[in-house]
């Protein structure tokens, strides 16, 4: 009997039928709209940390920059041209450019996309050989019309009030 009970319900097993399995419409409707609403809540988040590292590529080209400018005023006994220092730069979201004098040196980053901000940079050497640096961010980014100025240093190596030090 007990052979006769196994075979039976491997029989019913075998011809069951597999009809009742899948998803409805409705389930999968809304699995579709939480993940919208969760695209929607995480997408502006994402696209605000692209712009902070765009940004801060800028940061870090500028800081290099003073640094050279500091090494090569050492080694001459003058700022010098953006050709002139020894250091990597990397340029791809923002143009940068230099301006080099005997006490001190500008260096400004243009962004190349209208979503980034300016930035300037000033490194000098005072009457007692020390050196003093700045780097400032505008307040602005390039679609509201900022200017390059709006983020250059002022030769007393403070940020205008149009921008902020962030170094």
């Amino acid at each position: 009997m007990n052979s006769q009970f196994k075979a039976k319900f491997l029989q019913n097993l075998v011809s069951k039928k597999k009809g009742n399995e899948g998803f409805t419409l409705i389930e999968l409707l809304v699995v579709i709209i939480i993940v919208g609403v969760l695209a929607a809540i995480a997408l502006p988040s994402f696209l605000n940390q692209i712009g902070k590292a765009r940004g801060s590529e800028a940061k870090s080209t500028l800081g290099t920059v003073n640094r050279a400018q500091q090494s090569y005023r050492l080694e001459n006994g003058t700022f010098g041209p953006l050709t002139s220092l020894d250091a990597k730069i990397t340029t791809n979201f923002f143009a940068v450019a230099v301006s080099a004098g005997t006490n001190s040196a500008f260096a400004s980053g243009s962004p190349t996309s209208d979503d980034l901000k300016f930035y300037g940079a000033q490194v000098l050497q005072t009457a007692t050989d020390t050196f003093q640096q700045v780097i400032c961010e505008s307040n602005a980014n390039k679609g509201a019309s900022a200017t390059l100025a709006a983020a250059t240093p002022s030769a007393a190596n403070a940020c205008p009030s149009t921008s902020k030090a962030i170094q």
